[in-house]
This record gives structure tokens, C-alpha cells and sequence, in this order.
């Protein structure tokens, strides 16, 4: 009976010892969450940081995160985001981000198209009236056109929704190396200051 009793003691003395261990690692387990969490807070600022130190931090020439290079705002609310601004090797630049309707009622990109009546014509609700500025060059460069006088660029095809947003891209002749501090410019928006990273 004795024997009995001492490995019953010592089966419960093992098992409360076991539910400690496991208690104690549960607890460790959680802080070692909570650390990992804290921890890839800096790793995401560290690449932030390193890729708003070089010109090309993302592949397409973005800022990590999301972060666009610039945005500005325009009247009936609408916001132009610019998230790319690459110098292809054919030589050509190319612009792309989103436009962003704040307004109350649909949007249909008036002037967006540019004043060119040909090309307007042929280019409706879309992005071929931008223009990009060398400010080092003191050129003004336009986007490019195929031989049927269509832009490349987007067309948008239907109004931008009140509280929707659409991407973009238009491209545009590149100005000389070095010249990379350039101004996105259309319509009524006020311009918007990039600087050109180099493509893959």
C-alpha cells in the first residue's frame, strides 16, 4: 500500500510539474508574439527608409509601403496619386498612379484629354493631355501618340464614381540622364514634383 501511495504522490507531483512547464512556455510564447510583432515594425521602416534613400526602391520606382512619390488635389475633390515614375530603355518615361473621385457625383476628367481638338476627339476621358516638365532641361515633353493619334496612355472609358478611385499610366519621351527632377502636370491639378527612377 505504501509503494501504491508514493507513486500516486509522484504521478500528481509530475503531472502539477508538467502543467507548470506548460503554463511558464505558453507565457513565453506569448511574449515572443508580442516581440516578433514590435520586431517587423522596424524591418518595415528600415526598407522604407532604404528605399526612400535610392531612386529605384521598388520595381516600379515606389517608395516601400505604398507610399506614392506625390499627390495633390484638385477641384471637385479629385486627388491624382503618382506611384511610379520610371525611365524605360527604349527612351521613354513611364508615369502611372491612381486619380481618386472625392467628390458627390461622377467624374469625367474635363480637359484631362488636353486641348489639342484631334486628339481630344480621339482620346477621350483619359490622361493625353498630361505634360511632363524638365525644370533642369527647360523642356516641356507630351504624351506620346501612336500613327492613329491615340495616346499611350490610359483611356478611362466610363466617368470615375463618386468615392472610386482608377489607375493610370501615361508615357512620355525621356528627358536626358541626370534630368530626373521633373513635374507631372494636367489639366487644373496643381503640378506635381517626381523624380524619374531608373527601370529594371
Amino acid at each position: 500500500m505504501n509503494h501504491r501511495r508514493v507513486l500516486r504522490v509522484r504521478r500528481t507531483m509530475t503531472a502539477v510539474a508538467l502543467a507548470a512547464g506548460l503554463a511558464f512556455t505558453a507565457g513565453c510564447g506569448g511574449g515572443d508574439d508580442d516581440g516578433g510583432g514590435d520586431g517587423k515594425q522596424p524591418r518595415s521602416s528600415e526598407q522604407s527608409d532604404g528605399s526612400g534613400g535610392g531612386s529605384d526602391g521598388g520595381r516600379s520606382g515606389a517608395p516601400a509601403d505604398g507610399e506614392p512619390l506625390a499627390e495633390v488635389r484638385g477641384g471637385e475633390d479629385i486627388t491624382l496619386t503618382i506611384t511610379s515614375a520610371r525611365r524605360e530603355s527604349g527612351g521613354f518615361v513611364t508615369v502611372s498612379g491612381k486619380v481618386t473621385n472625392g467628390g458627390g457625383k461622377a467624374w469625367v476628367a474635363p480637359g484631362w484629354e488636353g486641348d489639342e481638338s484631334e486628339v481630344a476627339l480621339r482620346n477621350k476621358l483619359s490622361v493625353a493631355g498630361a505634360k511632363l516638365v524638365d525644370k533642369k532641361g527647360k523642356k516641356r515633353y507630351l504624351v506620346l501618340r501612336d500613327t492613329e493619334g491615340k495616346c499611350l496612355c490610359t483611356s478611362f472609358g466610363q466617368p470615375v464614381l463618386a468615392g472610386k478611385s482608377k489607375t493610370w499610366y501615361a508615357q512620355f519621351p525621356a528627358p536626358p540622364n541626370g534630368n530626373d527632377e521633373v513635374e507631372f502636370q494636367i489639366a487644373d491639378m496643381p503640378p506635381a514634383g517626381v523624380t524619374i527612377s531608373e527601370g529594371e
